[in-house]
């Protein structure tokens, strides 16, 4: 049996609402039979869905340890009463999220279920869109991933046809990603292209630069172009010609223009007086342009989309619009 004191801020919703976020395994036919058979009281008496809580109530759950289980990541989605899923655009096929920043794409070595995919798998089992029963092994997942503190467009497969079709895309470069980032200073040329070879250190979860090719090192291609500048801020736009971890982070700072907030490949007392401690960078375009055969994903030849509300260009740069 486990027991939850009610406070103020709980009271004044109803039980049923309660329940569908402290316990979301919990279904609400079972709700409702676990009631009838007071299995679940308030103040150890038989209550209703609809009693609205109050300060100083207690909820009695008498209840199998199953539904109070640490969720595993591939099925935290049951966990999830109330998606956080921002949608740019969806169809049978995929799933654009806008991804905000400080949350995970997967679960990280910091654990915790609490992740986009678990989301947008909520999202989609509660829209009815994905019937896990009956979708044998398959389940909603993503084509590409963002960091932690990186917020923007995220790409999710709906049916396994896309997600095979959208991974060899992206591994053909057939999709154009375009950032959106805010640096410290103005980078000269205003605009141009970074290309040298990145090498990553798994142990400190940093990239180093290297202008010849070094045994583990990628080639690491960016475009960037300068949008605006105030004071001693400017509004970048930078296009991933390769995908490489950090890529965007290290190529600006390599050009004596870090990135606002960065602290990994920045310097914190440049961010201190702006109070931002996560990097200004933004997913904001995504525009799909096969050169192959896509086959049931055909219709996206030629389509970009974009996020239109970034909330460090309004605050950096009100004047510009996107």
């Amino acid at each position: 049996m486990k027991e939850y004191h009610i406070t103020s801020n709980d009271s004044g919703q109803r039980l049923n609402k309660f329940l569908g976020k402290t316990v979301p395994l919990l279904s609400g036919g079972q709700m409702h039979k676990y009631l009838r058979l007071k299995r679940i009281k308030i103040n150890g008496k038989r209550t209703e869905a609809s009693y609205k809580l109050i300060a100083g109530d207690v909820v009695q759950l008498y209840l199998n340890d199953s539904y109070f289980d640490a969720p595993q990541e591939e099925d935290a989605y049951r966990h999830i009463s109330h998606p956080r899923v921002r949608v740019v655009y969806e169809d049978s096929h995929i799933l654009l999220a806008d991804k905000a920043p400080g949350m995970v794409v997967h679960a990280d070595e910091r654990g915790g279920t609490d992740t986009l995919i678990a989301h947008i798998q909520a999202y989609l089992y509660q829209s009815g869109a994905w019937e896990p029963s009956a979708a044998a092994s398959f389940a909603p997942a993503l084509c590409n991933r963002i960091d932690r503190n990186t917020g923007g467009i995220v790409i999710a497969a709906k049916t396994a046809e896309a997600l095979r079709i959208l991974n060899d895309r992206i591994k053909s470069r057939e999709l154009e990603k375009r950032y959106l980032c805010v640096v410290h200073g103005r980078p000269q040329p205003a605009e141009g292209l970074i290309e040298n070879y990145l090498r990553r250190d798994e142990t400190r979860k940093q990239v180093t630069l290297h202008s010849t090719r070094v045994p583990g090192a990628k080639t690491a291609r960016t475009r960037y172009r300068t949008l605006a500048s105030s004071g001693r801020l400017s509004l970048v736009e930078c296009e991933l010609l390769t995908g490489r971890t950090h890529q965007i982070r290290a190529h600006m700072a390599s050009i004596g223009c870090p990135l606002l907030g960065d602290g990994k490949y920045g310097v914190n007392e440049r961010n201190r007086p702006y109070g931002e401690f996560g990097q200004a960078l933004y997913a904001y375009s995504l525009s799909f342009h096969f050169q192959t055969d896509a086959g049931a994903l055909s219709y996206l030849d030629g389509k970009t989309f974009t996020v239109q509300d970034v909330p460090f260009v309004q605050k950096y740069f009100p004047e510009y619009h996107l």
